[in-house]
């Protein structure tokens, strides 16, 4: 505790340390500890029983979030001639052309919050995967930011709508945004229920053992609010 300034100790002191909260109580006890001056974001960390150093335990995929995130996403595609037109009468904020890509290498230019790509120029993407991919805005078909041009239409609108990507860290952690702290408390269960069924749908066949072994609710500048887990499902 002596490492967090006094506002984070006195909010700490709301929080049952040697409690598993059920989901509706957790949310309720984040939107108390998002005091900040702004409309804090609201995380679910998973602490996973994968071995992130074998590639048949990564755990990758994405969630539409039923209620968003809570703000405008300003989504970018790769793509060029008639597939670039179709993204942009689609609603894509930015098309990646030959111009865009360079800008992207020599500027690093990131003025973007989510990233799509169509087959055909992804030899071109993959030269910017060093810039893109530490930020989790290279376009990946596991991902479902690789599509057939006829699908840009509901990926676009997916993404502006609060679909979500998500894959474990080196440590086999996971950290996924669930929407605002001023959100009804209805609306971030839905949102976080939403994250945890996918994340139980996308489980490694090769992990033996619990998979989810812990669950925490955070807002941004405040204490974790650590969850029930399903024992039956932790287990399967």
């Amino acid at each position: 505790m002596a490492n967090h300034g006094k506002r984070f100790q006195e909010l700490e002191k709301l929080v049952d340390r040697d409690k598993n909260y059920e989901l509706r109580e957790a949310i309720a006890l984040v939107k108390k500890l998002a005091t900040a001056k702004f409309d804090e974001t609201v995380e679910m960390h998973f602490r996973l029983g994968i071995d992130p150093r074998h590639s048949d335990q990564q755990v990758r995929s994405t969630v539409l979030l039923p209620h968003g995130l809570g703000k405008t996403v300003r989504v970018l595609v790769f793509a060029d001639g008639e597939d670039a037109r179709a993204a942009e009468a689609a609603g894509a904020d930015f098309i990646a052309d030959d111009e865009v890509i360079n800008r992207i290498m020599k500027e690093n230019w990131l003025d973007f919050d989510a990233a799509l790509a169509v087959p055909s120029v992804m030899p071109k993407v993959g030269r910017l995967g060093r810039i893109l991919g530490t930020r989790g805005l290279m376009p990946n078909p596991k991902a479902g930011t690789v599509v057939q041009p006829e699908d840009l239409p509901r990926a676009i609108e997916e993404l502006k709508a609060g679909r979500v990507e998500f894959r474990n860290d080196k440590t086999g952690n996971l950290h996924v945004p669930v929407g605002k702290a001023s959100f009804d408390e209805d609306k971030l269960y839905e949102n976080a229920s939403a994250v945890f069924d996918a994340v139980m749908r996308v489980k490694p066949a090769a992990v033996k053992g619990i998979y989810i072994k812990r669950v925490a609710l955070t807002p941004t500048m405040g204490p974790g609010v650590r969850l029930e887990t399903n024992p039956t499902v932790a287990s399967a």
